[in-house]
């Protein structure tokens, strides 16, 4: 997505490149980027690996031969006694069925992968190819689940709204968590009905706003330094933008599209859909709590009126 005004901003940070290697970057904790870049991915999604001799693997990251070999590389002389995973995006889930077939190691993690809500009559999944549906853990983790292995416990934190099936994993021997795509340093995390919800992402970041980790690992970028106040600024961020929508409601702005030219000026031509989407997951969203409406269910191709 494009950056929002300074003003409402949290400070996105763009991180390095692949380096084709596990890197160190704490004590605990290694970090594989996956040679994917792209306008969703950043420089690529991250693999981290959790302890040292008997290990975690989170986001094994997509079915991409050279990463699943830069993957088993880093693993070498290691056990592999879990693969988590926070969520089932293809670039994301599917290799941890290829490092399960080379370790033996039980899949972790997210549940099989659920929409927010049905479709609506006639209405189509525009995301529906970035779903990864032969996701299948050996044990799915609630909130509160926890693995463990010498030196390192990993607990889950579940995180609805970018997809609902997402959770983070807390490691509370570094006060990190690993937040997958529900908040990233570099960007504002897609949230795209009827996969992800508007509102449970919101209570999903006001959840971590009382939390004690001190920096979280997410799946796209660099680390997030003073989570607390990065969440709170994202947060501002959301809101920020549902006030802007519905102001341009109140101008006489009446469909996503012209919401979209009037909001993100400036932005890139291939981010069009995903803004799209983005002000529709707050549109459907302002049509629950009675601040907007719509004729019918809320769709990409409707007309909308403030309340």
């Amino acid at each position: 997505m494009s950056q929002p005004d300074a003003a409402e901003a949290p400070a996105f940070t763009r991180d390095a490149p692949p380096s084709g290697r596990a890197d160190t970057v704490s004590p605990l904790v290694r970090r594989l980027v996956c040679p994917n870049p792209g306008p969703f991915t950043q420089s690529g999604t991250c693999t981290y690996i959790v302890g040292r001799g008997r290990v975690a693997v989170i986001d094994p990251g997509p079915d991409l031969p050279a990463h699943a070999e830069a993957l088993r590389a880093a693993l070498d002389g290691e056990t592999v006694a879990a693969i988590l995973v926070t969520h089932t995006h293809r670039d994301h889930s599917p290799g941890a069925r290829s490092l399960q077939a080379a370790t033996g190691a039980p899949i972790l993690g997210c549940g099989p992968h659920r929409a927010a809500r049905a479709l609506h009559s006639g209405e189509q999944n525009r995301l529906d190819a970035a779903g990864d549906r032969d996701h299948r853990p050996d044990r799915e983790m609630r909130e509160g689940d926890t693995v463990d292995g010498p030196g390192w416990t990993l607990t889950a934190l579940e995180t609805p709204g970018h997809t609902m099936n997402h959770l983070a994993f807390a490691l509370a021997q570094e006060q990190a968590l690993f937040s997958g795509d529900h908040v990233m340093a570099w960007s504002t995390s897609i949230v795209a009905p009827p996969d992800g919800a508007m509102g449970p992402y919101m209570a999903s970041l006001d959840r971590l706003k009382g939390r004690a980790e001190t920096v979280y690992w997410p799946g796209h970028g660099g680390p997030v330094r003073d989570p607390q106040r990065f969440v709170r600024a994202l947060a501002h961020h959301r809101r920020a933008r549902e006030a802007a929508i519905l102001d341009r409601l109140g101008a006489g702005e009446r469909t996503i599209p012209a919401l979209v030219a009037a909001i993100y000026r400036g932005l890139d031509p291939a981010l069009t859909g995903a803004a799209g989407l983005s002000v529709y997951a707050h549109l459907e969203d302002l049509v629950a709590r009675g601040r907007a409406t719509t004729d019918g269910e809320p769709s990409l191709e409707g007309e909308y009126r403030p309340v």
